[in-house]
């Protein structure tokens, strides 16, 4: 999975996930070095098939004349009701997510971007929203204003009313991520009382965290998982294969 900051990996034999790690983007004309894909050998890399799905195009340039590389579409996705400019990247979450725990799920995924993506007991695409994660909001106000710092993210909740600017930011910004959440699933709730509901990426822990200490009655429900985007990459593999 190419994503917005990193190739995410992951080994199948068969249907069964074997290992996953992570590596930095491609430049122009690199290869994957066979010795940082974990226990890929030499031999693997060149006979195995490797499947891709990206969000970055000109990182999946790179690989497309690969001939043992399947770039996935979204149109192999078997769900109902995708919209074209809908990111592979939640529309294999969901699915995923939907065939490890079930159908309705609501998926957010707190990467890079903050996405939240639902399907319905008859893997409708129900829609969902987008905004910018947590690091992002960190780094755009560093980057658009004149005085303020660039912070790191606490383990746990901050002071609600803060009295230092550091403080301040993360309150600011982990609090209204937490309330607009709580709102989405609420109102996702009401409508699919039944539904699974999915923290991914690579801030999950941290949110989830934050989320739980701020709503426990809702969070103790939440199933955390770094795993659901190569589950549905290997469903559709499965199918067209």
């Amino acid at each position: 999975m190419i994503g917005n900051s990193r190739l995410h990996w992951a080994s199948f034999k068969g249907l069964t996930l074997q290992d996953t790690w992570d590596t930095g983007h491609l430049s122009q004309g690199e290869k994957a070095d066979p010795n940082s894909l974990n226990s890929l050998d030499d031999n693997e890399l060149e006979t195995q098939p490797l499947v891709i799905a990206s969000v970055v195009s000109e990182q999946t340039k790179l690989w497309q004349n690969d001939p043992n590389v399947h770039i996935l579409n979204l149109d192999e996705i078997p769900l109902n009701g995708l919209y074209p400019t809908l990111g592979i990247d939640r529309a294999l979450a969901v699915l995923g997510a939907g065939t490890r725990f079930g159908f309705p799920v609501l998926v957010i995924d707190a990467g890079t971007a903050l996405t939240l993506t639902g399907c319905d007991r008859d893997r409708n695409l129900m829609g969902g929203a987008i905004l910018p994660g947590l690091n992002l909001q960190l780094l755009s106000l560093k980057q658009r204003t004149s005085a303020l710092p660039l912070i790191e993210l606490p383990e746990n909740l901050p002071r609600r009313w803060a009295m230092d600017t550091p403080t301040a930011i993360q309150s600011g910004v982990i609090y209204t991520i937490l309330a607009g959440l709580r709102y989405f699933i609420v109102h996702w709730q009401r409508r699919f009382p039944d539904s699974k509901i999915v923290f991914t990426g690579g801030d999950r822990a941290l949110l989830l965290n934050y989320f739980k200490s701020a709503f426990p009655e809702l969070g103790e429900s939440i199933i955390e998982t770094s795993y659901i985007i190569f589950w549905g990459m290997s469903e559709v593999f499965s199918r067209i294969n």
